[in-house]
């Protein structure tokens, strides 16, 4: 492949944003992350939240802060993304 498609394809990690509710664990936060998806039959905008345990080496997170997380390897049974930045205090 030439270096201009590589660069058109989308990013291989996803990304989500969303609010730190806990962060009582060890290099340890939960994120709830909270979409706006259409109904599959009505067509209405409703939202789905859904928790992401996520790898804070630092432990910068604290709870009600707004952070961006990115997909990782697997680091333990249900922890597989990982702190990217901490967008708001």
């Amino acid at each position: 492949m030439s270096e201009t498609q590589e660069d058109s394809r989308p990013h291989l990690r996803k990304t989500r944003v969303g609010v730190v509710v806990s962060d009582k664990m060890n290099k340890t936060i939960v994120v709830e992350h909270v979409a706006r998806v259409p109904h599959p039959q009505f067509k209405k905008i409703v939202k789905r939240s859904k928790k992401y345990y996520v790898h804070d080496e630092e432990g910068a997170a604290k709870i009600g802060d707004k952070v961006r997380i990115v997909e990782t390897r697997p680091m333990s049974k249900t922890k597989c993304w990982a702190l990217a930045e901490v967008l708001s205090h």
